[in-house]
């Protein structure tokens, strides 16, 4: 493993250079104000139609149409969504300067080939792991969220040390910049999502609620158990991995953990893993959500749909609306 921290970074490489940060929602807002407030010269590119543009101007940013935005460039980071960074690419190629870098905070659409980049311009990620309400916050309280970087393209020879640069800019090289590819950073960040983190997570969850309701149980005794307090056990486990997470529950909790944990993730769930791994790996699922934005994305919107219906949610939001602390 290579990490770099502050130590390891010259952002002097970055100094008076213009840094273009397309797109203004999450993760946008807090790379352009953190590196606004480490003193890099920050453009934002908006749609004028678009609600973010009052927004990142009452945040003190200079915000431009994204052709306008590019131009002069040194960076030019793309934080829209993944489905509309190849279109956006295209609007904007021939205005950005020859020997900018194009950067990301994911590679899906380099590493699936949806963008191919000008053979002049160094390509990069910086992807930090977390979201971005948690890169600003942390940023402000002197800290940083970890950052995984990686060079795609370096025409100017110089690509990871600018890359780093932006890095420090936003706070990731406080915390650790890990060297990656392209290619780890999107094959594991899909499976992730995929497997634990949204759809192993969720489908876990709602599993155990429908189990407990159709056996009789209550459904607002069914919600606290498996939705509710699954975040106290999150906040042990990433505070403190495993380890932690044994010495704070109870001994029958860490009993039943250990002898039913495998009856439910077993050899069916583990090869259901390397199904869907196998499927990010070799872009099967890349060009099914390709295909599915192509055509309006009638699935995604059908089974977004049934989780929003589900009584899960029902039950969950009339639970949570009695929790004040939740408005916090």
């Amino acid at each position: 493993m290579q990490m770099y921290s502050e130590a390891d970074v010259d952002i002097s490489c970055l100094a008076n250079r213009q840094v273009t940060v397309l797109g203004y929602g999450s993760q946008g807002r807090a790379h352009a104000l953190n590196l606004k407030d480490s003193g890099f010269n920050v453009v934002v590119g908006l749609r004028p139609s678009g609600a973010s543009w009052a927004i990142a101007e009452a945040d003190g940013l200079t915000v431009q149409e994204p052709s306008d935005a590019v131009k002069g460039a040194a960076v030019v980071m793309f934080l829209t969504p993944d489905m509309v960074q190849k279109s956006l690419y295209q609007s904007v190629e021939g205005d950005i300067d020859q020997g900018a870098m194009l950067m990301f905070a994911h590679g899906l659409a380099i590493h699936y080939k949806q963008i191919e980049p000008r053979a002049d311009l160094d390509v990069s990620l910086i992807a930090p792991k977390g979201p971005g309400g948690l890169v600003r916050r942390q940023y402000e309280e002197g800290h940083g969220v970890p950052c995984l970087v990686a060079v795609h393209q370096d025409a100017s020879g110089n690509a990871l040390n600018i890359a780093l640069a932006y890095a420090a800019g936003i706070g990731g090289a406080r915390a650790g910049v890990i060297k990656t590819t392209f290619a780890e950073e999107t094959e594991t960040d899909l499976f992730g999502e995929q497997a634990v983190l949204c759809g192993g997570a969720t489908e876990l969850i709602v599993a155990g609620f429908e189990t407990l309701v159709e056996a009789g149980y209550q459904p607002e005794v069914a919600y606290y158990e498996v939705m509710h307090e699954l975040k106290l056990i999150v906040d042990l486990l990433h505070e403190g991995g495993l380890r932690k997470m044994h010495k704070f529950i109870s001994d029958t909790a860490a009993w039943g953990d250990m002898i039913s944990g495998p009856r439910v993730v077993g050899d069916t769930s583990r090869a259901a893993m390397k199904a869907i791994l196998t499927d990010i790996q070799d872009g099967t699922f890349a060009r099914t959500w390709i295909a599915e934005n192509e055509n309006g994305m009638p699935e995604f919107k059908r089974l977004m749909q049934a989780d929003l219906v589900h009584p899960i949610e029902k039950v969950g939001a009339d639970l949570r609306g009695r929790m004040d602390w939740l408005e916090e």
